[in-house]
């Protein structure tokens, strides 16, 4: 398969291409290893419940609500260690990788539904030193014009983690049962976690940041609360987290129930579902990773609402398709419409994550991430599957099996109540550009 994405290579004269481009990567390879672990019980979901029992609102338990809440909870204080002065981001990014990874393959012990649950919070425990860190040190390697592009190329690991995970997630699981899929996709962690520990450089305590950001190293860590204060200053951030909120709540619910269609009405075993799904959708959310980068550093520096109104549209305009795809009768035809309002959903990170770092001071940017996941996790990861599945199940009685199905048209739908939020946030980006955006 061929990578749409050229690695982001024009950096700060204090960084080598050579070094930025290596970092860059290795942060990709971490946020895929991350969404690989995150995403698999999501395609091992049927043989789970069929093994243990489960009824529909534990499984979305498991998928959502388990893992979110102590991922979501626990990026706080990471994130304001991240930003503190004397911290180091590589080992705690480095750390944490080890940390998920070897929970990930506990997860293939579990014995019974409490056993399974304790496992994916210890997942949610490592990966919540992830991402905050890596977007703060995305902002030292590069100027502001380029951050877009950076962070969607990190943001890459979302779709391609979630490709891989349903793939070999899927195919090990149709050969070799859900454990050792579970154990297949932990191990490899542990290996990235030791090399980003041995050759992941921190900035900070080689004197190298970014000449934008001097203050990341010569001001005190500010309060907590004087931090929470600054980061909700701007109308665009209140806005821009509902919007992320909410995608993040249909994004997640979506990828789960989305597969239980797959297999509980097309009749595709987990193994075709990552496969035929997986590809498509990781291939759709790939290009739109990147496209939304490339538009939103060409456009948002001609105005800064672009950044913002590109998502919002491309979603609106596909929304009809995601909702054919989910009523229609052929598995083949439900692909090939879901492709289109995949690539739409994706645009938005680099964007989204790119105004953030515009609208944060630098001392802040870990935290104002941490808080954006924390968020979009705890509605999106931990409670969209979980009502979802509760959803679907207070329709069964009435709509049988087919109930899972206008569910997800439903999802669909509500989509729009983002769209609204993003156009919201684009009007406030305009005052708070001729403020001046942060450093």
């Amino acid at each position: 398969m061929s990578n749409p994405a050229p690695v982001p290579t024009e950096v700060s004269p204090q960084f080598s291409s050579a070094y930025v481009r290596y970092a860059l990567i290795l942060l990709l390879l971490a946020h895929t290893l991350n969404f690989i672990d995150r995403q698999i019980i999501n395609i091992l979901a049927h043989p789970i419940q069929q093994e243990l029992g489960l009824s529909d609102t534990q499984l979305g338990l498991l998928t959502g609500l388990a893992f979110a809440l102590f991922y979501s909870i626990l990026g706080i204080p990471i994130a304001r260690y991240a930003d503190h002065r004397n911290s180091h981001r590589p080992a705690i990014i480095g750390v944490s990788l080890l940390l998920w990874s070897a929970m990930t393959a506990l997860c293939g012990m579990a014995q019974n539904f409490t056993q399974l649950v304790l496992a994916r919070v210890g997942v949610g425990v490592g990966e919540a030193g992830c991402t905050p860190p890596a977007h703060s040190l995305i902002g030292d390697y590069l100027p502001a014009e380029k951050r877009a592009s950076a962070i969607a190329f990190y943001g890459m690991g979302l779709p391609a983690g979630g490709l891989l995970g349903m793939v070999i997630g899927g195919t090990l699981a149709d050969m070799y049962g859900w454990r050792v899929a579970l154990y297949a996709v932990g191990l490899p962690g542990v290996l990235l976690g030791i090399i980003v520990l041995l050759t992941l450089r921190e900035p900070r305590r080689l004197g190298l940041v970014s000449a934008e950001a001097p203050s990341t190293t010569a001001m005190p860590t500010p309060k907590t609360l004087v931090s929470f204060k600054n980061i909700f200053e701007t109308r665009a951030f209140q806005w821009l987290n509902a919007g992320a909120a909410l995608l993040a709540f249909l994004s997640y619910g979506k990828t789960v129930w989305s597969m239980i269609l797959f297999t509980r009405l097309h009749g595709l075993t987990p193994g075709q579902v990552g496969l035929y799904y997986g590809v498509t959708i990781g291939i759709a959310g790939m290009i739109g990773m990147w496209l939304g980068g490339q538009l939103g550093d060409r456009f948002g520096r001609r105005n800064p609402r672009y950044y913002l109104v590109l998502p919002a549209g491309a979603i609106a305009l596909t929304t009809p398709l995601l909702c054919l795809a989910y009523l229609a009768a052929d598995w083949r035809v439900a692909l090939l419409l879901l492709f289109l309002p995949a690539v739409a959903s994706s645009l938005y990170y680099g964007p989204t994550f790119a105004v953030v770092q515009l609208l944060i001071k630098p001392e802040y940017r870990a935290l104002a991430v941490a808080i954006i996941l924390l968020i979009a996790n705890l509605v999106g990861a931990g409670l969209g599957p979980l009502l979802f599945g509760m959803l679907s199940d207070a329709l069964a009685p009435v709509a049988g099996v087919e109930s899972v199905r206008w569910v997800l048209v439903l999802a669909a739908l509500v989509g729009l109540v983002a769209v609204i939020c993003y156009w919201m946030a684009s009007r406030h980006l305009r005052p708070a550009a001729e403020e001046g955006w942060r450093s």
